[in-house]
């Protein structure tokens, strides 16, 4: 990261957007008092919104006018910290206002090209590009969690393959509670690669709260993924996927041996539902034999074989109940990032401008609201970060993301009382 890069990550930081409609702020920016009620309001009500030093108070500075936006933006100092207040009604870097902005960024979730939004939305191509980048300069987890203690601790890991101006790269993927958490680029599938973009994760989730460490990860059995883990994480458990089990033996038998395979899957699954670790070694033990007996093709004995092999990689999930046993939260989540990299035909640009992409894609994913039905379906929850917390600050998703991404998003805990 350059000088010019440290100094923006650094300015972004001291901006706190809080929850205002657009006419109580125009009421009260002008007046400190009124406007120092607001604060304090929003104090009370959204601490983690704000740094754990507004609790020693803070000072009114000052008050200037977006040139952009026609609209004033007041500024307070919290232990000799300028730090601007910027409504959530108010775009980033005042590039518009969320309400006009909202409905097209939504579309972004379908992978609608910007060229597309800025034919039926307006402005140029770049502008859509430049907002969706924009939102990926935030934590993907502290802007995604609301509550330290809400981190999941029971996680998924994959690497989606794609590539940068026809280079093969690799996007680490982190998963919990139905949303990503992680999404940081790898030049190679290597495991110091691989380290550096899963550390991206881990010192997020650590900037909110510092003692976290994941309980397990399911991921494949990609050796580089799982030393980075526990390079990263020493104490956490490693769960084979189960169904990569599956896959490996559908992809290649269900057409050339329909009838037998039907009986081997039958079985396998068998295998996967049994109550404990002792039932789930027997039943594999016996399909083993079964496999023999019946002379099974090697492309279902194989698998089967190798799951005997490293039994103990799958019946570590008996010790964790709530622990994913199948990459299936994964691999849903990942079908919509291989759509979305696919529709823009992979990354253009460099390795920096993939990570932004990726990074706000990723947000939106987050945010962006369910079908009507799927809402209805889960108690009026909007989105996966709104499910995760139980919790929104605002009906509108976009209002929702820029207030959840107060401070970039990079929140740190109080300090203890002296």
């Amino acid at each position: 990261m350059g000088k010019a890069d440290t100094e923006s990550a650094t300015r972004k930081k001291r901006i706190i957007c809080l929850p205002f409609s657009q006419e109580d702020y125009i009421i009260n920016v002008d007046d400190p008092i009124d406007f120092r009620k607001c604060i304090d309001e929003r104090i009370k009500l959204f601490p983690e919104l704000f740094p754990p030093e507004i609790s020693n108070g803070y000072l009114m500075k000052d008050i200037y006018y977006s040139k952009k936006q026609s609209i004033p933006i007041r500024r307070i100092e919290i232990e000799d910290t300028p730090h601007t207040i910027r409504p959530s009604f108010l775009m980033p870097y005042m590039t518009g206002i969320t309400e006009e902005i909202e409905k097209a960024l939504f579309m972004r979730k379908f992978n609608v090209p910007f060229w597309a939004l800025s034919y039926a939305f307006g402005q140029d191509p770049m502008y859509w590009y430049r907002i969706e980048q924009s939102l990926g300069r935030n934590s993907i987890v502290g802007t995604t969690i609301r509550n330290a203690d809400d981190i999941p601790e029971h996680l998924g890991a994959d690497e989606k393959h794609t590539r940068i101006l026809g280079n093969k790269v690799y996007v680490a993927t982190t998963v919990g509670n139905e949303c990503i958490l992680g999404a940081s680029v790898a030049k190679d599938a290597g495991e110091h690669s691989l380290q550096d973009a899963y550390q991206v994760f881990k010192d997020e989730a650590q900037c909110l709260k510092p003692t976290y460490t994941p309980t397990t990860v399911n991921m494949d059995g990609w050796k580089a993924t799982r030393n980075a883990w526990k390079f990263l994480f020493s104490s956490v458990v490693i769960i084979c996927c189960f169904l990569h089990v599956f896959i490996k033996i559908r992809d290649r038998a269900k057409r050339k041996y329909k009838d037998i395979f039907d009986q081997a899957a039958s079985k396998l699954w068998d295998c996967y539902h049994a109550v404990n670790k002792i039932t789930f070694s027997q039943r594999i033990r016996r399909l083993i034999e079964w496999c023999k007996k019946n002379n099974m093709p090697s492309v279902i004995a194989t698998p089967i074989k190798k799951l005997r092999k490293n039994i103990a990689a799958y019946k570590v999930a008996y010790d964790h109940p709530t622990a994913h046993r199948t990459s299936n939260m994964v691999d849903r989540l990942m079908q919509r990032m291989d759509r979305h990299l696919f529709s823009t035909q992979y990354f253009h640009g460099s390795m920096a401008a993939a990570e932004l992409s990726i990074r706000g894609w990723t947000l939106i994913q987050n945010f962006a609201p369910y079908n009507p039905r799927t809402v209805k379906k889960l108690n009026g929850f909007k989105s996966p970060a709104e499910r995760l917390n139980q919790f929104r600050y605002h009906d509108n998703w976009l209002h929702n993301l820029f207030i959840s991404a107060s401070l970039g998003g990079y929140r740190s805990p109080p300090q203890n009382p002296i």
